[in-house]
């Protein structure tokens, strides 16, 4: 088992996704549970994340999810993958961040992204317009200094001001290179398109200012991760997402996550049909030994330190069982290069 591996930290970004036939309470309690197993599993962080207005989503608020897992949990390091910084003031986001980190010392990560409401309605309510997200570096910066105490309304945060909650850039777009600029460490995605994420990674690397925050860069790569006794089953796991992403792109809105078997049985237009088998293609799904070397390829092509998997799909027990075979990988490979 590759050495690469044992030295990289896995993570999981979940994103309180809806099933059909199951209320959004059940989506968010599913997450609060699922974090409590995969500190037992010995996973470094969870995360979760931010949509408005989209059926299949239920987590809208995540500083206050983030509190609901921190407070089930007691090791695992807890954040936001991310707080679209767009959407708010950085003085709300760094009182959030800042009552967080108060009560739970230590365990809290402040992943910000630059993406604005999903669609016209949404960003019209948030009082948002896409332009807004051009203004992401000088928000960024603005956010950071209430942690330092620097703004010049001479209104300080509280109680974030003086406290330390590590910074992520979550990279789409232009965010590898604000990430370099700010000398934060950066997350980017997705692992289907290998080309496009190194050049991103290569980026950052060759623009990286160290700060007060990071010495050095420091790179996640975040996707979808499944694992399952065969191929076929690892496959089925992928299903549900694909099919949700594929209807998202023909119909405007993002759906509860289906069953794979009603998937399987629908009839798809050629345009459902093409967004539905590319959402299925460049995934790392397989066996254990399958997804041990895919991991490995990716990891040496990246220069990785960590890996957040973002994998959703409607059967939880799959899904569970799937970042169990994931964690023994994990753990295989740190044994074998003790």
């Amino acid at each position: 088992m590759s050495s690469v591996i044992a030295q990289t930290r896995f993570s999981v970004l979940d994103r309180s996704r809806t099933r059909e036939g199951h209320p959004n309470a059940e989506a968010l309690r599913d997450t609060v549970r699922l974090a409590q197993e995969l500190e037992g599993l010995g996973y470094h962080r969870f995360w979760v994340s931010e949509h408005h207005g989209v059926p299949g989503v239920a987590g809208s608020a995540p500083t206050v999810l983030a509190a609901a897992v921190a407070a089930a949990t007691r090791t695992i390091r807890v954040g936001t993958g991310g707080v679209m910084l767009p959407n708010h003031q950085p003085l709300v986001v760094a009182e959030q961040f800042g009552v967080l980190e108060s009560l739970f010392p230590g365990r809290i990560d402040m992943g910000l992204g630059r993406s604005v409401g999903f669609t016209d309605g949404v960003r019209k309510a948030l009082g948002r317009d896409k332009g807004v997200a051009e203004d992401f570096a000088a928000q960024l910066d603005e956010l950071l200094g209430w942690f330092r105490g620097t703004s010049p309304t001479r209104v300080h945060a509280r109680p974030a001001e003086g406290l330390t909650v590590p910074p992520f850039v979550l990279a789409m777009g232009e965010g590898a290179a604000i990430a370099a600029r700010a000398g934060l460490p950066m997350v980017i995605g997705d692992l289907r398109n290998r080309e496009k994420m190194r050049r991103g990674i290569d980026h950052y690397r060759a623009n990286f200012r160290p700060s007060e925050w990071s010495s050095e860069p420091y790179v996640v790569i975040s996707g979808t991760v499944a694992v399952a006794a065969t191929p076929e089953e690892a496959r089925r796991l992928l299903i549900p997402e694909a099919w949700s992403m594929a209807y998202s792109r023909t119909h405007g809105t993002f759906p509860p996550l289906p069953p794979a078997e009603r998937v399987e049985a629908l009839t798809m237009t050629d345009r459902e049909r093409g967004f539905y088998e590319s959402g299925l293609t460049g995934q790392l799904a397989g066996t254990e030994g399958e997804v041990a070397h895919e991991l490995e390829t990716v990891l040496k092509e990246t220069g990785a330190q960590e890996v957040l998997v973002t994998t959703s799909t409607y059967d939880r027990a799959a899904l569970l069982d799937s970042y169990r075979r994931l964690a023994r990988i994990t753990d295989r490979a740190r044994l074998s290069s003790a």
